[in-house]
């Protein structure tokens, strides 16, 4: 069971990461499409805004799989020099306040989506899109956040480390 709620969330988490980067090529396709109808004199709609949209869903569908590959900024100096006991209490602090943070932003941006949805709020640009369409990808994104940085609390307090993996190569000022 325990392999299975694992391998789950490790999907969840890749699957985020794969978005993102649907997203980005989005993002590639739709300026590409934007020159081609700039250079050929045709009109191209709300192209700035679905790019912007693009932008949004990348980064917050990207978050979880970041924080997984060890690619957001975590400052570690201090915890390297810590008894093994303060580091714990210092994960467990940190994943928990930002496991917290997560929860509440996505709370909030759950129900501004439903907001958005309910008074069918539309975008001021040229596209007049849904707002919540693009708003939906953000609650997405902060719930796999929030369930990533869950995941990490729930692993150091019962396993005594985090699970995140370093992709980074360490460098040294003289190389």
């Amino acid at each position: 069971m325990r392999h299975l709620i694992r391998r789950t969330l490790d999907t969840i988490y890749l699957a985020a990461g794969v978005g993102a980067a649907v997203c980005l090529v989005a993002i590639l396709l739709l300026i590409v499409a934007q020159m081609v109808a700039r250079w050929t004199g045709a009109v191209f709609p709300g192209g700035s805004a679905y790019a912007g949209y693009a932008m949004a869903a990348a980064s917050f569908l990207a978050f979880a799989n970041a924080l997984n590959r060890g690619a957001h900024i975590r400052v570690s100096i201090l915890l390297n020099v810590v008894p093994p006991r303060l580091r714990w209490a210092l994960e467990v602090w940190c994943f928990g306040l930002a496991a917290a943070i997560a929860w509440y932003f996505t709370y909030y941006a759950y129900w501004f989506t439903y907001w958005s949805w309910k008074f069918n709020e539309v975008s001021q640009s040229q596209d007049a899109t849904p707002l919540w369409i693009p708003q939906s990808v953000m609650v997405i994104g902060g719930g796999v956040l929030a369930l990533a940085l869950t995941d990490h609390l729930l692993h150091v307090l019962i396993r005594g480390d985090h699970r995140i993996k370093s992709d980074t190569v360490e460098q040294g000022f003289g190389e």
